[in-house]
């Protein structure tokens, strides 16, 4: 299941997002989206776990 994130801050990189997430669950692949031009971060990403059932978990828990 692929989790959208959003307001995160432009210092956040993905192996704090693994790590962050990985508490809830396997994280098979963390997507941090970057402006095409500048190359800096958009402030959201992507995470994606292996099980919906660990993914429900984290979004009940992280949201907000």
């Amino acid at each position: 299941m692929t989790i959208y994130v959003g307001n995160l801050s432009y210092d956040a990189g993905e192996q704090q997002l693994t790590q962050l997430f990985s508490e809830y669950g396997e994280v098979t692949s963390v997507k941090i989206v970057k402006d095409m031009n500048t190359g800096r971060p958009r402030g959201f990403a992507f995470v994606e776990m292996a099980d919906e059932a660990s993914a429900d978990r984290a979004i009940e828990d992280l949201h907000e």
